[in-house]
């Protein structure tokens, strides 16, 4: 169906777009399309004006012009392609004066081309010969042959295994908001959206409705590579922002394209049904977008109807909900570098089919939400991982299985070839082989009802079909058509009798050629062929007279005379050539009849053949599940609807992986509860970890607190797609919705520094995070100063204890947050485990209860290679702020800026108060008077003090404990007098006797007696009074020598 007049559909969006092909896209929107170019095509030759009226009809498009063996672009198209695609810009001919640019590219490496193009964001509008040109000229010497446009290629409408991911989906994707929604930006809003999503290339079809809040996570888990909407909402940046990091093209189309009753129409037209009901209720909403998706897909092929699988409903609540920037930052299946290496897809893909790996994919970009749901998948894994020797032989046979659904595909749109054909024979042989080993366990008790489902789908399905393409078709048949060949003998009689002519040639010229020979005497005669000619006889100028003599000039008609040779030919050569050209063009034309017939068979079983792809493409997932839990030792996680968070052993997928290719030991795994179940024992190595909705994990750099994190999310997604989880046990409340805040990005293009984007994404948690969801925050609040970071923590951890009750793993350097486990009931601290050694750090990866109270910044940066004398200097910078902050004391740390603690802080005026009583002592003191004895004597009251400070300090435990040894540092109360037992204050108390009675021995061996910081305060008073005493022995001992030497010298 012709496209010009008929087709005005907006290019997709592309930083590369030329300006002066933005100038002549609006020029023909402006003017009418055709009627903009009229003045030119009248000048045109009759070849250009053609090209030219067909490019006023594709104004928004390259226009790939087919001329013979090439497709060639002109004027302003050649030269966007030439420098898109790195090709040489020439010209030919002129127009109006000028010269016309010009490149080209040959046909049999179009789809390289176009791949390219593609890619870079521009459509292509391919215009084809319509007939040979020998029927052209039938209608005159200048008559130009037939052309138009055949098919646009964009994005979101690619069916060649060339131009596609055979392991990803390829989504084109309509939005449409649903009516009477909030006005203002789509993204962020309370309003509905409906989304239609279609892949042609395989008849993958979904659809569901979302809130614009979560748009751009649905987006993302699309992956669409195009998304139509209407102008008006293509306006809004922000939403063609989030397509183009979804990886998709946005592509306005008109307003009226978004018709309800034409969706609905054309849907149970595509479906076959009269009616919608059996695939669930549509809104409105939906089969408006349904509508716009299946019309936009209509003008792209140029009528050609699309396969459309039946569609999956994906609505609000069916599915774990996972938000954009979670899907980022757990790397569910690119990378960060946008990579597949590296994600966790790439670390549990096993299949070994493209179905299959899309089927994968899809699974783990949407995880269930229902418990029943998870449990038939996981039956099915659970089984397979059981039964190894049918999985094995499941695996091995699904080897061989093409893929069926885009071959499929692309024999409905024409685009297919034999191999296309061979491939549906080949995937139905193996969906026979595959039944034939399920039928055996399908009597067993245990056979999972998804297996089960999966055989009733390819049972018997397509015999009729596999011995049709059997009987037709040989066992490697070529790729393309056209070149025939690929008919098995025995299949079509008249086939074969022309084929024997044809491919008899050889044989019939050479009996020709020996019969001349005798007939002329001329030893060297030969028959031969070329490509103008066709066959002729050929002999040496010197043998050349007697066939131009009688009487063998009657039989040999002169052709052609060269500079060696010379040519003629016969009455019967003629005849002969024409029943074996005659042959091949006829074989040919029934082969392709053959091909037509065959073509005609795949579309009368397309669904069928829909559905077996789609089986096997499910089998092939499960049972690559089951493979990688049989190999890397995951097993079968507990999911239902309880609030239970408890992972024992849980480890890393893909930093596990990573660590056995390099070799680096094996992996640490950790437990996890952030919620036990109530009729649950605790299993081994439970009783030692707390029980609470909230972890605050804590840690040095490096110690593995980020994997710790996003290791419990991934196993949450693992478990809730319906795979086994890499731990010892796991038993999980089913999560309404992961949220995962780990690591800095900024969007400076969109004025966004990285603690603005942090702040955005924390608020969206703490907005719609609800008591069933999981939360995964590392480090809130470290983007800015420390004080508002800390308060921004603080909150933040009080508002999900109390307002969302979500389970949450909240990651921080902020120590002071560790307070919080005293005051909220829910809050437990873990930290990561580590040893100090030589002033060097070992990290053990494991997480233990408790807090910590050191960051091991500067170990971790020596670690990282700073220059030696940067990480000296840092080490004296941190004793300067650590000595000072203890002689600041608590009252004017920094824990009395927090708001929380307002009530502690300096008023603006302090009012005046008098000596405190160390200061009274130490003015009643006169140094001058006081002997070394003495002094030591006076400064115990110091002492004293020094030592329940530093006991104090000892027992802090964050900002609240801090606060209230800041209130009683004010007032100093304790016990005087001779009291029992070893506490600091009776030790203290029993110092202060010895010394009131100057026994400072006394003093000294009490106070050995105390322990930990009480005894670091106490150090150096206890060297000094050793060494006083120590004085006062020698002291002795001089004198009682010197008393004996002088008796001695008297007597």
């Amino acid at each position: 169906m012709p496209v010009r007049n008929r087709l005005s559909v907006a290019r997709t969006t592309s930083g590369r777009r030329m300006a002066g092909r933005e100038r002549h896209r609006k020029q023909g929107a402006e003017s009418g399309g055709t009627a903009a170019a009229a003045p030119i095509v009248a000048d045109a030759t009759p070849s250009m004006a053609q090209y030219l009226e067909i490019k006023t009809a594709n104004p928004d498009s390259l226009l790939w012009y087919r001329m013979g063996d090439f497709y060639e672009l002109f004027f302003e198209d050649a030269v966007v392609a030439s420098q898109a695609l790195g090709i040489v810009l020439t010209k030919r001919g002129k127009h109006r004066g000028e010269d016309i640019p010009m490149c080209g590219v040959p046909v049999h490496r179009a789809d390289e081309y176009l791949e390219r193009l593609i890619r870079r964001g521009y459509r292509v509008a391919v215009c084809e010969q319509l007939e040979d040109p020998a029927e052209a000229r039938k209608r005159g010497a200048k008559a130009v042959v037939r052309r138009d446009v055949v098919r646009l290629v964009t994005p979101g409408t690619l069916t060649e295994d060339t131009l596609l991911d055979a392991r990803a989906r390829n989504y084109l994707t309509a939005l449409f908001p649903a009516p009477g929604g909030p006005e203002g930006p789509l993204i962020g809003s309370a309003g509905t959206v409906a989304l239609a999503s279609l892949d042609i290339s395989t008849g993958e079809f979904e659809v569901g409705e979302t809130r614009g809040s979560d748009l751009p996570g649905e987006l993302v888990r699309l992956a669409p590579g195009e998304v139509i909407a209407a102008d008006s909402l293509l306006a809004d940046a922000d939403l063609k922002a989030w397509i183009e990091r979804a990886g998709g093209a946005a592509t306005p189309v008109p307003a009226a394209s978004f018709d309800s009753l034409a969706g609905e129409r054309d849907l149970k037209a595509r479906l076959g049904v009269a009616d919608l009901g059996a695939f669930g209720a549509f809104t409105r909403g939906e089969l408006a977008a349904i509508g716009a998706l299946l019309r936009y897909v209509d003008l792209t092929q140029i009528g050609k109807k699309p396969i459309v699988r039946p569609p999956r409903r994906v609505g609000s609540g069916a599915a774990l909900t996972i938000d954009a920037a979670t899907r980022a930052s757990l790397e569910l299946v690119r990378s960060t570098s946008g990579e597949k290496s590296g994600s966790l897809l790439d670390a549990i893909d096993c299949t070994v089919t493209g179905a299959g790996a899309r089927e994968l994919a899809a699974r783990l970009a949407a995880p269930l939400s229902d418990p029943a749901a998870i449990d038939a998948r996981l039956d099915a894994v659970a089984f397979l991982v059981d039964d190894e020797a049918l999985r094995d032989a499941l695996r091995e046979a699904l080897k061989g299985v093409p893929d069926l659904a885009r071959a499929v595909s692309r024999l409905a749109f024409g685009r297919g070839g034999p191999r296309d054909l061979a491939g549906i024979a080949q995937g139905l042989d193996a969906a026979d082989a595959i039944a034939r080993l399920l039928r055996g366990k399908t009597q067993t008790i245990a056979f999972p009802s998804e297996l089960r489902q999966i055989f009733a789908r390819i049972d018997g399905q397509g015999a009729d079909l596999l011995a049709l393409l059997k009987a037709a078709l040989v066992d490697d048949p070529p790729h393309l058509k056209r070149d025939g060949g690929f008919v098995r003998r025995g299949f079509r009689p008249a086939l074969d009798e022309a084929l024997a002519l044809r491919d008899d040639s050889r044989r019939v010229m050479a009996e020709l050629e020996t019969r001349y020979v005798d007939e002329t005497g001329v030893k060297t005669l030969k028959v031969r062929h070329n490509n103008i000619l066709g066959y002729f006889i050929e002999v040496t100028q010197a043998n050349a007279k007697p066939l131009l003599d009688a009487p063998l000039n009657a039989t040999f008609r002169h052709r052609q005379t060269m500079a060696n040779a010379v040519r003629f030919t016969t009455v019967e050569l003629v005849e002969t050539e024409g029943r074996i050209a005659s042959a091949a063009d006829r074989a040919l034309a029934l082969e392709q009849e053959v091909f037509a017939e065959l073509t005609a068979a795949v579309a009368a079983a397309e669904r069928m053949l829909s559905d077996v792809a789609a089986a096997l493409a499910e089998l092939d997932h499960t049972t690559a599940l089951a493979h990688l839990a049989h190999h890397e030792r995951y097993v079968r996680p507990v999911v239902d609807a309880s609030s239970a968070f408890e992972i024992r052993g849980g480890r890393h997928p893909v930093v596990e992986q990573a660590l056995k290719r390099a070799r680096g030991g094996p992996f640490v795994g950790n437990d996890c509860v952030l919620g036990r179940a109530e009729t649950a024992a605790l299993p081994p190595g439970f009783d030692e970890m707390p029980d609470a909705r909230i972890w605050l994990v804590t840690g040095p750099n490096m110690a593995g607190k980020s994997t710790f994190l996003r290791q419990n999310a991934l196993i949450a997604v693992l478990a809730q797609m319906g795979s086994f989880v890499p731990a010892a046990e796991a038993h999980i409340g089913v999560v309404d919705r992961l949220f995962s805040r780990v690591g800095a990005a900024d969007d400076l293009a969109r004025g966004r520094s990285t603690f603005m984007v942090e702040m955005v994404e924390t608020a969206a948690i703490l907005n719609q995070a609800t008591a069933r969801s999981l939360v995964v925050l590392d480090e809130i609040g470290r983007g800015t100063a420390t004080f508002d970071g800390l308060s921004i923590a603080w909150a933040a951890v009080e508002y999900l204890h109390e307002t969302t009750q979500a389970r949450v793993l909240f990651a921080t350097h902020y120590h002071e947050l560790t307070a919080l486990a005293g005051r909220l009931a829910s809050v437990a601290n873990v930290t990561m485990d580590v040893k100090e050694w030589r002033d060097e750090i070992v990290f053990l990866h494991r997480v233990k209860a408790g807090a910590a109270d050191r960051s091991y910044g500067i170990q971790v940066a020596k670690l990282a290679g700073l220059p030696h004398s940067v990480i000296d200097r840092a080490r004296e910078v941190l004793a300067l702020l650590e000595t000072s902050d203890r002689k600041r004391g608590s009252r004017n740390g920094p824990l009395e800026e927090l708001p929380l603690f307002a009530a502690a802080r300096p008023q603006s005026v302090v009012p005046a108060r008098g000596p405190g009583p160390l200061e009274t002592a130490l003015d009643a003191i006169n140094p001058d008077e006081l002997t070394p004895r003495a002094a030591l004597e006076a400064r115990f009251a110091s002492l004293a003090q020094s030592i329940f400070d530093a006991e104090r300090r000892a027992d802090e435990d964050g900002l609240w404990s801090r606060f209230l040894a800041n209130a009683k540092s004010l007032v100093t109360i304790r016990r005087t007098g001779e009291i029992s037992g070893e506490t600091t204050e009776a030790i203290v108390a029993r110092m202060e006797e010895r010394l009131k009675v100057h026994d400072l021995g006394g003093a000294v061996t009490e106070a050995e007696k105390l322990a930990g910081p009480a005894a670091d305060a106490a150090a150096p008073w206890i060297a000094d009074a050793k060494a006083r005493l120590e004085t006062d022995r020698l002291v002795r001992e001089l004198s009682a020598r010197l008393a004996g030497e002088l008796a001695a010298a008297r007597g």
